[in-house]
């Protein structure tokens, strides 16, 4: 499987993705700037944390418009699976690939420490090798995680079983404690959690690693053909 990692002004989680990918997944990865707009030769996207653009005006609304952006849709339109970290899923909010928007932490400071989170569906292309309600050690790095969305969003999250994530401990006043969604079909996650910085245990947790096994478990399923 191959995976493109896409890298903004400003990004900085780009070779903690690459090297999860890389090292401990064992698959082909490829940094892709922001500027190239082909991205039909990746099997899975990635789109890293950091600070895109300097986070201004809102954290991912310049990068939004950035010209990899239409390629993003399209792999989004063919069922591709996109993945976006921190910044990553602040851009996929900023840019309509998933509902809601997110806030600024409830305290109004940047945490920066390894936080519990329960696996809420593992029925996705991105959960499939946890167990439904394990509970998984990830780290978090951000200011703005503060998930909010409106009551008949979230009811519509809920019903399609769209949460994927939530905080044991709801740490920066996420509405229900979501740590992280999907799209209605499900190829698509945001999440605020590092699992690229929880791909080994001498990062402090392995647990990260099988959302990325899981992606491909599930890419093979659907393009290998055994002999």
């Amino acid at each position: 499987m191959r995976f493109a990692v896409i890298v903004f002004p400003g990004s900085n989680c780009d070779i903690d993705m690459y090297h999860a990918i890389k090292d401990e997944l064992g698959e082909e990865v490829e940094y892709v700037w922001h500027d190239d707009q082909d991205l039909k030769q990746f099997d899975g996207i990635l789109i890293p944390g950091g600070f895109s653009y300097g986070d201004y005006l809102r954290s991912g609304s310049i990068a939004r418009f950035s010209n990899v952006m239409e390629s993003i849709y399209e792999a989004n339109q063919a069922g591709k699976p996109i993945l976006g970290v921190c910044n990553g899923f602040q851009i996929l909010l900023e840019a309509g690939l998933l509902p809601g928007a997110m806030q600024r932490n409830a305290k109004l400071k940047f945490i920066c420490k390894q936080v519990e989170l329960e696996v809420m569906n593992n029925e996705t292309m991105f959960t499939s090798a946890y167990e439904k309600g394990e509970k998984i050690t990830i780290p978090v790095a951000h200011g703005e995680g503060n998930y909010y969305c409106d009551e008949a969003t979230y009811t519509k999250l809920s019903h399609n079983n769209q949460i994927a994530f939530t905080y044991a401990d709801n740490i920066n006043g996420s509405r229900h404690g979501i740590a992280g969604i999907t799209n209605e079909k499900g190829n698509v996650l945001g999440m605020m959690p590092h699992p690229e910085r929880a791909v080994d245990q001498l990062l402090g947790s392995a647990d990260g690693l099988k959302l990325f096994q899981s992606i491909v478990k599930t890419w093979r399923e659907a393009h290998v053909v055994s002999s």
